[in-house]
């Protein structure tokens, strides 16, 4: 005999009917995909089909009649070749009968109404779509739902105009059905998807639309569950104005801008902080979440200095919470790295720090640290770069980051394991990182060093920094927002230009300007970085003019 089975919610997931209990006790949930079996419970590999047996004879009858519980007339019953097995007046059965392309009648699906049991008899896998038999030739419009009894409502609720079918079982059989009856399908110059309004439904009506070409599915959005809600609560001229409204299959991730509507002028998407220095916001407007902002430059020219007062300036100004993963430095120096700018003094080194009380450090420790909204990452040894997305994404989810720092790219990318193939490594990351950014939200501030430029003159002379410099790979400058370049001359005898940094926009998709945004003066005192007018400008003049 075969199995019996009962429909109804999942305790895994958020379905109402997608879960599946047999007779014997085991139990699988088409919508999560969850296989139970007594106490043991493990996640199914494929889905587990509905039982029935080839040799099993078609023994459970009944009678052609109204269903009234569900509201089907009994020409539709007839029509359907579905009948009612009765207690009095009141059906104790419903028997759906399938049959083969050759109009034989091959299979019986039964649902014992009290219980919501199931079961088979006959061949069902050698049938075709429930209905299939009695709409043999093609027309304008074939409708698809998800079991008998809407099939038997959408007939109805269209007056009984136009071909309606239905699926063997449910949502998780839908794309198989439907490939076996592709050929039947595609007669038709319209296929109508009527699937139940819930989850397993609408992904269900994606993936059998994908099968077929553009333009030739049309998916109903409907406010009520299932077409047979529409017929129990008498409201057919609603089904059928979803019914003509239904969409055309659109694949994921495209969109008719005409929907954005007035959505367009929505600014929630994304919010934007300005930079602490105010050449650099005239040419970018600033930072936003949704972007990854790549830091460049040679050694020692300021990229720990530009990303202290990034982390202190955002505190200041949002009320976000913020992830930190300084790939090259301990929590500990994060957090004095934070606490050395709202100070103004270089706290991350240990003979300074000491020249201040206790009580000092603290008062300081709670305006930065302690406010509750820094995230660091506390690394040990080698890590993949998986594991850093792991760390980025849960930041972004559980900890609730609008920012991230990640300092620095090339570090990651080191000790992978690519057949040391840096440019590749690279390539996977930042393509990760990037899709990343645009999972979460985030905005993401990189940092990523210079390779070594051809030439006596390196960029720790004042070299100009151009894209071509980012170390091992163009996908840096292609999947980043935008590209911020910090030049300096280090070795220059003027001390005032040995501690200037000039920041320079290689590239900038929100607004497209680049060049040159502002200087800034690293005062060693106070650790911190201010913006100053051109103290090169003389000599810029001078060397135009001798030009």
């Amino acid at each position: 005999m075969p199995l019996s089975y009962v429909k109804g919610s999942c305790p895994h997931c958020s379905s109402s009917d997608a879960n599946t209990t047999y007779e014997d006790g085991h139990s699988f949930c088409y919508s999560c995909k969850k296989y139970t079996h007594g106490d043991k419970e493990m996640e199914a590999q494929k889905v587990i089909p509905m039982t029935n047996h080839a040799n099993s004879t078609l023994k459970t009858e009944g009678i052609v009649d109204a269903i009234p519980e569900r509201r089907i007339a009994k020409d539709t019953a007839r029509l359907y070749n579905t009948q009612v097995k009765k207690t009095g007046t009141m059906s104790t059965h419903h028997i759906y009968q399938y049959f083969d392309k050759n109009g034989t009648h091959v299979a019986n699906k039964v649902r014992e109404v009290q219980s919501k049991r199931f079961w088979s008899e006959g061949n069902l896998a050698s049938s075709g779509l429930f209905g299939q038999n009695i709409f043999g030739k093609a027309g304008k419009f074939i409708t698809v739902c998800e079991g008998e009894i809407d099939a038997m409502s959408a007939y109805e609720l269209l007056g009984s105009k136009w071909p309606v079918v239905s699926i063997k079982n449910g949502a998780a059989s839908a794309l198989q059905n439907c490939r076996d009856s592709f050929e039947y399908l595609n007669k038709f110059d319209k296929v109508v998807l009527c699937f139940d309004n819930d989850k397993p439904g609408k992904e269900a009506a994606l993936q059998v639309a994908d099968l077929f070409e553009p333009n030739k599915c049309l998916i109903m959005d409907m406010d009520l569950k299932d077409a047979n809600d529409y017929l129990k609560t008498n409201q057919r001229e609603k089904f059928s104005r979803c019914w003509w409204n239904a969409s055309p299959f659109t694949p994921a991730g495209i969109v008719n801008l005409s929907e954005l509507g007035d959505t367009l002028y929505d600014e929630k998407y994304c919010e934007t902080v300005p930079y602490p220095w105010s050449g650099l916001n005239t040419k970018t407007y600033g930072i936003r979440t949704g972007e990854l902002v790549t830091f460049t430059s040679g050694a020692g020219m300021g990229k720990s200095s530009i990303i202290r007062e990034l982390m202190h300036h955002i505190m200041s100004n949002t009320k976000d919470n913020i992830g930190v993963l300084a790939m090259e430095e301990n929590i500990r120096n994060t957090a004095f790295n934070l606490m050395s700018v709202e100070a103004n003094q270089r706290l991350y080194i240990k003979e300074i720090r000491e020249k201040f009380s206790m009580e000092q450090l603290k008062e300081w420790q709670d305006k930065t640290i302690g406010s509750g909204r820094f995230f660091a990452f506390d690394h040990f040894g080698s890590i993949s770069n998986d594991e850093i997305l792991s760390r980025i994404r849960f930041m972004a989810r559980a900890l609730g980051c609008k920012w991230i720092i990640l300092d620095h790219l090339s570090i990651l990318v080191s000790g992978q394991e690519d057949n040391g193939d840096e440019r590749k490594s690279i390539d996977i990351l930042m393509t990760k990182l990037r899709s990343l950014v645009e999972e979460t939200g985030i905005g993401l501030l990189l940092v990523s060093h210079l390779r070594r430029p051809s030439g006596d003159r390196g960029h720790e002379d004042g070299r100009e920094v151009s894209l071509s410099h980012l170390r091992g790979s163009a996908s840096i400058a292609h999947l980043s927002d935008s590209v911020v370049a910090l030049e300096r001359n280090q070795q220059a005898d003027d001390p005032a230009e040995a501690n200037t940094t000039t920041i320079r926009v290689l590239k900038n998709r929100y607004t497209g300007d680049t060049g040159i945004a502002c200087r800034l003066h690293y005062d060693k005192e106070s650790g911190r970085m201010t913006e100053i007018d051109n103290p090169f400008m003389e000599n810029e003049e001078n060397d135009n003019s001798n030009s």
